[in-house]
């Protein structure tokens, strides 16, 4: 739990404790009850399983967030005679200074800001996306296509090292879960749905496409470049408003007196970054749709920007199974939604292109992923209220270069 600053005291991750820390302490069967400091202390038996993490502590929150990403709950610590997780955190933090010397408490030393360097590279994405929308609509036929196509790689690899440094980065952290190798793919399959989905969808609902897309708008499978633009150069406040999370969380464990308190004063954070993204979003998005005279969509890509946000703010923390879950229940979505409308012309299947029909009738193209991530990312946004307003969430967290 440690902050930036504090390397002398470096955090304690979940995998520095050892397994099988959980056992209760031996029952007692007397009637009275036991000494602490007697043969039966369940206390002192704990710091024993625990003597890395009490050794290595600068804070008793410090400890308790370790206990409590172990499953020591409230409850738990009632057994070991303490009213609550950070209670018990108290007296092994100071029975382990006085019998082992452990240094006195540092208090936190200021956040330094963010780098230039990760602070660039949250401009890169949108850079060459930038460029590779001009490049498109300056060229034509196969030149166009070959433009395209480097404009995409291009893309990818300032978003993939965007993600290898600075806030959004994994690199240095230790998942809580299993590794996911599906949320690449999922996401990648969101990005070229946002681009090629809502033209091909609006087409294929009136009986085409007739001609693969020639990387316009106006053509016979419709270019929708004003989300793809809005999201890559969204990147940059994404990067910005994971640092400000980050920062201000990890400064209030140093605050706060209890699990309880922690939570309660990082929920609202949560809640203003996330605002804040959107928002950034929000005036990104109308500024591509009027500087390229498309329809903004502004349900489309705030709904997908939402839902890539939270994604990798919880895979940042530690998080991996549920942004998974959430990206491939939307993209499997779209898929059906647009695999639903090409087979329901099949002679006898007219009933499996209904629903997306509908939702075309009722609300357009963009009717199908507005619908599918906003759903997606407010499942995400309930589980980051409960995942990220745990200490332990933010105890796993090594500092960044």
């Amino acid at each position: 739990m440690s902050g930036p600053g504090q390397s002398d005291h470096p955090g304690v991750t979940a995998a520095a404790l050892p397994a099988g820390d959980l056992d209760e302490p031996v029952p007692d069967r007397s009637p009275s009850v036991p000494s602490r400091r007697g043969t039966a202390d369940p206390v002192k038996t704990l710091m024993h399983r625990h003597r890395e993490l009490c050794e290595r502590a600068v804070d008793p929150l410090e400890i308790a967030a370790g206990l409590e990403a172990h499953g020591v709950t409230d409850r738990t610590a009632a057994r070991f005679r303490h009213r609550d997780v950070f209670s018990l955190a108290e007296e092994m933090y100071a029975r382990v200074s006085r019998d082992t010397g452990t240094p006195p408490r540092h208090e936190a030393a200021a956040v330094p800001p963010m780098g230039l360097g990760p602070a660039a590279l949250g401009l890169l994405p949108g850079a060459l996306c930038t460029a590779a929308v001009a490049g498109v609509r300056l060229t034509e036929g196969r030149t166009r296509l070959t433009v395209a196509a480097l404009g995409v790689l291009a893309v990818g690899l300032g978003l993939r090292a965007m993600l290898r440094h600075g806030p959004l980065s994994t690199g240095r952290r230790a998942p809580a879960g299993p590794h996911m190798p599906g949320t690449r793919a999922w996401t990648c399959l969101l990005l070229a749905y946002a681009l090629l989905g809502d033209g091909l969808l609006g087409t294929a609902v009136t009986g085409g496409p007739d001609a693969l897309p020639d990387g316009t708008a106006a053509g016979s499978w419709p270019l929708t470049t004003a989300p793809v633009l809005a999201l890559a150069l969204a990147a940059a406040p994404a990067v910005w408003t994971t640092h400000l999370f980050a920062v201000h969380a990890r400064r209030r464990l140093t605050t706060s007196r209890g699990l309880e308190e922690f939570t309660a004063s990082v929920r609202p954070l949560l809640l203003g970054t996330f605002g804040l993204f959107l928002c950034a979003l929000t005036a990104l998005t109308a500024a591509c749709g009027a500087v390229l005279d498309e329809p903004a969509g502004y349900a489309q890509v705030l709904t997908l920007g939402a839902l890539l946000l939270l994604a990798r703010l919880l895979t940042v923390h530690g998080s991996t199974r549920a942004p998974a879950v959430a990206l491939g229940a939307a993209a499997t979505a779209e898929t059906a939604a647009q695999a639903g409308v090409f087979a329901g012309r099949l002679p006898g299947c007219r009933l499996l292109a209904t629903p997306a029909d509908t939702l075309v009738a009722a609300w357009g193209p963009g009717g199908v992923q507005a619908l599918a991530c906003g759903a997606a990312a407010l499942a995400l946004l309930v589980h980051a209220s409960r995942t990220l307003t745990r200490a332990s969430a933010h105890a796993r967290a090594e500092e960044q270069p």
